[in-house]
């Protein structure tokens, strides 16, 4: 092996979630709802499972009830582990 391909660290895969805005009193943060419809594991019948998610706004682009893409990152503090990408509706 060279030195190149050891020293050098492709990133892993990071998961991506589409949701709702529902909070921008923090600095810097926003709370993020995500809706996912996931088959029961009893009866399959398909049913909404909602989750929130702290996300990093850098610049305080969105606003509450703003559609936004965020993706995992590191750990930025005990509970944000997203960041957000893009706001794709406002």
């Amino acid at each position: 092996m060279s030195e190149q391909t050891e020293t050098t660290k492709k990133p892993g895969l990071r998961k991506m979630r589409v949701g709702v805005v529902t909070s921008t009193k923090m600095d810097k943060t926003i709370v993020v709802e995500y809706v996912a419809r996931v088959p029961h594991p009893k009866f399959k019948k398909i049913v909404k499972k909602s989750k929130k998610f702290y996300a990093h706004d850098e610049n305080s682009m969105a606003k509450v009830g703003d559609k936004v893409r965020i993706v995992e990152t590191r750990p930025l503090s005990k509970l944000k582990c997203w960041e957000l990408v893009e706001v794709l509706t406002h």
